[in-house]
């Protein structure tokens, strides 16, 4: 199913996912590369590192240009230089879950109405041992740090779907992020698959943890 709708977008013409522009061809070659790269619409400009499978892209992506590991994938971080070109639809989706974890399926499971979402209340409930405390954040810290840690400039360029509770919505991030139909980078010439947010991540839920420990007892 995931592969039959890759397929049918880059039909349709070029398409982003986070700051990753695909396209397709006429002969049936899948083109990744960073949307900054793209030059002309379609074409690579000269970049240096053309790799020939799923695998080295899942490398280059681990780190920024800097040099320094991205723990989340979804950081507005990934290098540029780079593309990849395949006939296969099923490279075309192991190479973007590589760089996108999870968004190809999340993104299907809510066109169908089948995707889960956790709110943050029952996000942190669930944790246990060092992170129990994390249950003691306030909503009003919890909704700051949201709007820090997750916005789409400098944070994270996922969708966010959940709340912090059922009746509390986080406050702090404009409307656009917490709308799949908005492109996080604001693009308008081209359609984009979302990068569904359904639960607060890990580095999240550390950072909850960090708020409450600073403070006063």
């Amino acid at each position: 199913m995931i592969v039959a709708a890759l397929e049918q977008l880059c039909r349709q013409g070029p398409w982003y996912v986070g700051e990753v522009l695909v396209s397709g061809s006429p002969d049936n070659v899948f083109t990744l590369q960073h949307q900054a790269d793209a030059r002309g619409g379609l074409g690579v400009d000269a970049v240096p590192h053309r790799f020939a499978a799923a695998e080295e892209v899942r490398d280059w992506v681990r780190y920024d240009a800097a040099g320094n590991y991205r723990p989340l994938k979804g950081a507005p971080t990934l290098r540029r230089g780079w593309s990849f070109q395949t006939r296969s639809s099923q490279d075309l989706r192991r190479a973007l879950d590589f760089i996108y974890p999870g968004a190809l399926v999340n993104w299907l499971a809510e066109r169908s109405g089948k995707l889960r979402v956790t709110n943050l209340r029952q996000t942190l409930e669930r944790q246990t041992g060092m992170y129990r405390v994390t249950r003691k954040i306030t909503d009003d810290d919890a909704d700051r740090m949201i709007g820090r840690f997750c916005r789409s400039d400098t944070g994270c360029l996922r969708t966010i779907l959940w709340r912090i509770s059922q009746s509390q919505p986080v406050i702090s991030l404009p409307a656009s992020k917490f709308d799949p139909r908005q492109d996080q980078l604001g693009r308008k010439d081209g359609a984009h698959v979302p990068i569904l947010c359904a639960e607060a991540c890990n580095l999240l839920v550390a950072e909850a943890r960090a708020v409450v420990k600073q403070k006063p007892a």
